[in-house]
């Protein structure tokens, strides 16, 4: 699935950082800090502190290189860890999957019987690309994705726009940001009839029902 600003926390971040560090390493021994932290998308301060963090547990052996440069190994322990991080992941990542689908389809048949058949998507990341596979066993259009923080035209086969489309243009807005959910909710209500905002149960947004409801406005 696209990696995006808003991809799912599969693990929590300091896992999901060592993880990336770890693969890193295991993918390139002579990468510099620099690059550490261009693949991972974090600051160099923030890599430099991992990196140091994984060569006090023993996870990464560091040795010096010619023309004074650094050369990173993983340990016995660092495989170790990589492989328990990395089922970690998958196995999160797998019932992320699941539940989106089965919530998802419940939302898309609400949607359905209610008449709701044009519907916006608001962020992205793997969640939106979940929502758009269970589109397709419904009657369903979905119309763009809402992103206010990126440079994409186009996410998942539906076009990006940056405001919430008018409520005579489209019939629902369903959240798909995983990270900031509430905040996505939040904004979505203050521009869009808030009965019509939904969201999965499994977000835990505060001021929805989950699935298909919505406290406010009622």
């Amino acid at each position: 699935m696209a990696k995006t600003e808003t991809d799912s926390p599969d693990l929590d971040n300091e896992s999901r950082i060592t993880l990336g560090l770890l693969n890193v390493v295991h993918d390139n021994a002579a990468t510099s800090q620099r690059s550490m932290a261009d693949d991972l998308g974090i600051a160099l301060g923030l890599a430099n502190a991992y990196l140091k963090r994984c060569v006090k547990k023993g996870l990464i052996k560091v040795s010096q290189a010619p023309a004074n440069r650094y050369a990173y190994y993983l340990t016995p322990k660092g495989f170790t860890e990589k492989s328990r991080l990395t089922a970690e992941f998958l196995s999160q990542s797998f019932n992320l999957f699941r539940r989106a689908r089965t919530e998802s389809a419940e939302l898309f048949s609400q949607c359905q019987s209610l008449g709701w058949n044009r519907v916006a998507l608001y962020g992205l990341g793997d969640l939106t690309e979940i929502m758009t596979l269970s589109a397709r066993d419904f009657d369903i259009e979905l119309v763009a994705v809402i992103s206010k923080d990126t440079s994409l035209s186009d996410f998942a086969g539906l076009p990006v726009i940056h405001d919430i489309p008018r409520p005579e243009d489209i019939d629902a807005v369903i959240i798909c940001n995983i990270v900031n959910s509430q905040e996505s909710y939040d904004d979505a209500c203050a521009h869009f009839p808030p009965e019509r905002v939904l969201v999965l149960r499994f977000l835990g947004v505060s001021g929805s029902s989950g699935v298909g409801g919505n406290e406010r406005g009622r």
